[in-house]
């Protein structure tokens, strides 16, 4: 069965779902307050947003339209699940990498590791490859490709992999996005002069503890 794309708001709402039914099962499902509380997050996001409720509804009704969301029953408020995993025919370990690269934008194999931990815990990159592979290979029958490895970008050691979910990948933009998330000459120019003053600072202090130390007799640690 193959799934029109999603928008950027429906994405990152269904993305948040995924996580927090890994991440907190205690408060999951999920009401709209806490779907909008996530797809806001300021951490483990890229891009940030900022979602209202209205929008949240709008997406979360057009995801029940696609059986990617479910309102559970009971209780005072309406609660939210998501059912992406039987809709896109995928395992749980496909299902983590994409709700990550859903959730934070085009990642290496290696990132995708560690960003995953809380979520799955992949026995070593080689894994991780080896999923993202068949999410490149899927067959149109299924659905077609739910990912592509991007050009590697200026300067960079290793390929990044971004999701379909949302229709094919503007590789011109994911380059941009790339370089602006690297640090420029004057940034760096900047933190080694911070690290400069933090290393003579270190220095200044060691040496006053070295002084007291031996004005009261004391050793290093301490002691007498």
């Amino acid at each position: 069965m193959s799934i029109r794309p999603l928008s950027p708001v429906e994405a990152r709402v269904l993305a948040t779902l995924m996580e927090k039914a890994r991440t907190v099962p205690d408060s999951y499902p999920l009401t709209l307050n806490m779907v909008v509380t996530g797809c806001n997050q300021k951490t483990a996001r890229d891009p940030i947003m900022q979602i209202d409720d209205e929008q949240a509804q709008l997406a979360l009704d057009a995801l029940k339209g696609l059986s990617l969301v479910f309102e559970t029953s009971g209780g005072r408020v309406t609660r939210f699940e998501h059912n992406f995993q039987r809709v896109f025919h995928v395992p749980e370990q496909s299902a983590v990498v994409l709700g990550l690269l859903m959730l934070r934008g085009p990642q290496t194999a290696g990132e995708l590791r560690i960003n995953t931990e809380r979520w799955y815990k992949f026995a070593d990159i080689s894994s991780v490859e080896g999923f993202l592979e068949e999410l490149q290979d899927r067959s149109e029958e299924k659905g077609g490709p739910l990912v592509v490895k991007l050009p590697r970008a200026p300067g960079a050691r290793e390929q990044r992999w971004a999701h379909l979910v949302c229709g094919p990948v503007d590789m011109a933009l994911a380059a941009t996005s790339y370089e602006a998330h690297m640090p420029g000459v004057g940034e760096l120019s900047h933190l080694q002069g911070r690290m400069d003053s933090l290393e003579h600072a270190v220095a200044q202090l060691r040496e006053t503890v070295e002084k007291l130390c031996t004005e009261l007799g004391l050793s290093q640690g301490g002691q007498p």
